[in-house]
């Protein structure tokens, strides 16, 4: 097993910024886990600037150690964990950018390795769920988002950040007995929105219900309509409120704590979490890398989550 850069002999500032300093994916012989950037945010709606996130946030990962007591693992030495670098899309066609994420996924998938990917705007979940559904089938989704991302067209396209878990729908490739957005919160077009979404499937656990119902409860609740089934979480983070994550590309009033989020991430361990993806991370926003550190620690909650399962 090879770990990351000994921070005791090398300072956190120095040498290559992978994330939390680990091999990169051809300096290891298989990795159960890989971390994953898609640096691609042509089907934004607002502002742009996730295309540099994975940078940002591997940059950003460079303060993270190998133990995490919030759930008692140390993830790289329980199972192999490396860089698997960028997927480079083609930033001027999103529908070749959507199949070449499909495609380079499933490649990386094919031997076993699960990945947690790094955005990019939210459009890239539509291809990592469709490479994830070859091997596990329709899987049940949690979706940490301000906004459903479940609208039809934008500008007549079918193909943006706030359009993939519709296309995901009509695909088959979730089970929508088991999906649920969390943390939405702020204006939508209509109440067709709710309507609409609801027809998909979705249940709706807003960022106010987190508030009043707090973390264990939300957490009950989730895993009771997951189940057993392969889970996907798909975490955009502008779920959190702006004060936690100022550098995103539509930032809504009244959000999570990234403490809240980081709870109810270990709330779903033991689940067969099977992929994970953090998007919409826009750097050229942000204060002080707080959204950037934000993203490295869920990342790094979500390596976790797959350690504890792969080492079983």
């Amino acid at each position: 097993m090879i770990g990351p850069v000994d921070s005791s002999q090398v300072p956190r500032y120095a040498g290559p910024a992978t994330f939390a300093r680990l091999p990169r994916l051809d300096q290891v012989a298989h990795a159960d886990v890989a971390v994953v950037g898609v640096p691609f945010d042509t089907g934004v709606s607002y502002r742009p600037g996730a295309r540099f996130a994975p940078s940002a946030v591997r940059e950003a990962s460079r303060l993270l150690r190998p133990y995490h007591p919030g759930l008692d693992v140390a993830p790289f030495e329980r199972i192999q964990v490396a860089d698997g670098g960028d997927i480079a899309v083609n930033p001027f066609h999103i529908g070749e950018a959507i199949e070449t994420i499909e495609g380079a996924a499933s490649e990386l998938q094919a031997e076993g390795t699960r990945l947690v990917t790094i955005g990019g705007d939210h459009t890239i979940a539509l291809p990592l769920l469709r490479a994830v559904s070859r091997i596990h089938g329709p899987v049940a989704l949690l979706h940490f988002d301000a906004h459903l991302d479940t609208w039809d067209t934008y500008f007549g396209e079918p193909y943006t950040h706030g359009t993939p878990f519709r296309r995901a729908v009509e695909d088959g490739i979730l089970d929508t007995e088991a999906i649920s957005h969390v943390g939405t919160r702020g204006p939508l077009y209509g109440k067709k929105d709710l309507e609409d979404d609801r027809r998909l499937g979705f249940g709706i656990v807003t960022s106010s219900d987190v508030l009043r119902r707090g973390v264990d409860e939300t957490v009950d609740a989730l895993r009771q309509r997951i189940g057993s089934r392969p889970l996907y979480v798909s975490i955009d983070i502008d779920v959190l409120d702006p004060a936690h994550a100022p550098g995103t590309g539509t930032p809504e009033a009244g959000g999570m704590t990234s403490r809240e989020l980081l709870e109810i991430i270990r709330g779903l361990r033991g689940l067969n979490l099977v992929g994970a993806d953090v998007v919409e991370v826009a750097p050229a926003y942000d204060h002080a890398d707080i959204t950037s550190v934000a993203a490295s620690h869920v990342a790094y909650d979500l390596v976790s989550l797959l350690a504890l399962k792969e080492g079983q």
